[in-house]
């Protein structure tokens, strides 16, 4: 199963968002053992950066991303991505991309805790708990 990480959902475990941040982590459990394929976001690579940067340091997001790097897949955006974003009829620009790149490398879902924001997908978008109870 691939599935699509939302920003939101690898923030929780790398800030230590409480009360979100277990259940993210058991879903990076996930991924690191295989039991799903995991994807990120071109854009959510470049977010956590701008973010933990802010909130820590430079090395320790650095740090954060090479292991992010080792264990998930990057779905790319690129133009045809964005293009295709743009004129989706998704409200939010940042979750349209993530969306159209997660449907670029054929991924069979999305995890987030924003399902609101995904309401016009054609793939299944899943809560963290959601997504748990089906793996």
């Amino acid at each position: 199963m691939k599935i699509v990480f939302d920003t939101h959902i690898v923030l929780d475990v790398l800030l230590i968002r409480e009360p979100y941040a277990q259940m993210s982590m058991n879903l990076f459990d996930a991924v690191v053992s295989q039991t799903i394929e995991g994807y990120l976001c071109a854009t959510t690579i470049t977010t956590i950066d701008y973010l933990v940067a802010k909130r820590q340091d430079k090395q320790k997001s650095r740090e954060l991303i090479h292991r992010l790097l080792g264990v998930f897949s990057v779905a790319e955006v690129n133009g045809t991505i964005l293009a295709k974003a743009v004129v989706s009829d998704f409200s939010d620009f940042e979750d349209a991309v993530l969306y159209q790149a997660g449907c670029h490398v054929k991924v069979d879902g999305f995890v987030t805790r924003n399902a609101k924001d995904f309401k016009t997908a054609d793939l299944p978008i899943y809560s963290p708990d959601e997504l748990w109870q089906i793996i």
